[in-house]
């Protein structure tokens, strides 16, 4: 699939030829190409693929969508999940083995404090006792050869493996790798226990190619057949060091005791490519971001009844900054929206609040609103001592002062604020 993908993206895509190292030259060459898809057709015996995501327009495009409606996109799967078709058989099914090593494949190693070589654009499949079937990312640090280290945050996988761990039990698992947006952006939402992830891409795949998302049944677990990778494993109950990892904001995480992992099976398509998802890139940047804007954009409308796009910003890695579009109807909307932007997104630090009139993905538009439109002693939002997020290492234990530009007209001599047209 990654490979029709690329193919498909054409002349944007750098191939490079010669044998490149898993250990910090692939890093190398995807911040040289931050925006471009980068094919490594040697990493020491491998295929690898970086930045293949890492812009709005080329998302948007694939799912045929325009971009400022990615976001309705995102929020109309979250709403309106649809059932997946199980089928009979997977390219990934044609090549099995038990026989092979994690510290051989072609894994990087990001940043030379990193603790291992990483999983980074893995996503988990789990089922519980009730059926439910959770999808979600994890970084997977490589310990040996068949074993690592899983960052779990209390969420849905984490709640699975508890109550197996509390019974001194394993949850089985599947780990994918190498799929297509729809699959990374549904993996990537927050929604209630309950909702699957994969329903949720299964209805961005109705929407944006006219069918269903396809799995396969492996050993009780659905799995995507647009897989290029696909390994059974089981999450143990022992904790063990886990970083230093470089997250979003392109600093280092720190250790932390977390679940083994034993990866006991692999599968794989012909001539394979591994997803490699650069930390602190604009691929990181899109797929965690980009599943928060419709949360944003839900939580203005709730104060605001015209609300025309919410963008997290490159700038604030797509989780601590955005920039939110209204139409005023009260002259306190502004300060509403700054607030309810909070509510939708509890990780956000900084956001900027904007009239209809400024395109919210032009930098120096949002810096120019701001310049003509704002005035700190009365326009200026700051919430001291909140809950923000724990990858902003300006934090303390999570604590943050959020603050919020109303950088919109007043409605009262709002002529005066307008830009000169011909």
């Amino acid at each position: 699939m990654l490979e029709e993908i690329l193919n498909s993206l054409g002349e944007s895509v750098v191939r490079i030829y010669e044998p490149v190292e898993k250990e910090l030259e692939i890093t190398r060459y995807l911040l040289k190409y931050r925006t471009r898809p980068v094919l490594f057709e040697d990493v020491e015996g491998g295929r690898v693929a970086g930045n293949i995501w890492s812009t709005r327009e080329r998302i948007a495009e694939f799912l045929g969508v325009k971009r400022e409606d990615l976001l309705h996109f995102i929020a109309d799967a979250m709403e309106s999940p649809s059932p997946y078709k199980t089928v009979e058989s997977a390219p990934f099914l044609e090549n099995s083995t038990r026989d092979f090593s994690l510290k051989e494949l072609p894994i990087p190693k990001y940043y030379p404090k990193d603790g291992g070589q990483y999983f980074t654009s893995a996503m988990v499949i789990a089922k519980d006792d009730d059926g439910f079937v959770n999808m979600s990312f994890h970084r997977i640090m490589v310990r040996d050869e068949k074993t690592a280290a899983i960052r779990l945050v209390p969420r849905h996988l984490y709640a699975m493996w508890k109550e197996k761990a509390e019974l001194g039990e394993e949850l089985e698992v599947r780990i994918v790798v190498g799929n297509p947006i729809h699959l990374l952006l549904a993996g990537a939402v927050s929604t209630a226990y309950g909702i699957s992830e994969l329903e949720i891409a299964s209805r961005m795949s109705e929407k944006a190619f006219g069918r269903p998302l396809e799995v396969v049944d492996l050993g009780g677990i659905p799995v995507p057949v647009e897989s290029e990778f696909v390994f059974e494993a089981k999450i143990t109950p022992e904790l063990v060091d886990e970083g230093p990892f470089v997250d979003i904001t392109g600093t280092y995480d720190y250790v932390r005791k977390q679940p083994l992992v034993v990866f006991e099976r692999m599968y794989h398509v012909d001539n394979p490519i591994f997803h490699a998802l650069l930390p602190g890139g604009y691929e990181h940047f899109m797929l965690m971001g980009l599943p928060k804007e419709p949360q944003i954009y839900a939580s203005v409308k709730k104060v605001v009844p015209k609300v025309h796009g919410v963008r997290l910003t490159e700038g604030g890695a797509m989780w601590l900054h955005a920039v939110v579009s209204i139409t005023k109807q009260h002259d306190g909307d502004g300060k509403n929206a700054i607030l309810a932007a909070f509510v939708g997104h509890p990780s956000l630090k900084h956001v900027v609040v904007v009239d209809d009139d400024i395109n919210i993905y032009d930098d120096r538009e949002v810096e120019w609103a701001i310049a003509t439109r704002f005035q700190a002693d009365r326009d200026l939002v700051i919430v001291p001592n909140a809950r923000g997020s724990s990858l902003d290492p300006s934090a303390t234990k999570s604590l943050t002062a959020k603050w919020g530009i109303d950088a919109t007209k007043p409605l009262e001599g709002k002529e005066e604020f307008e830009r000169a047209k011909v």
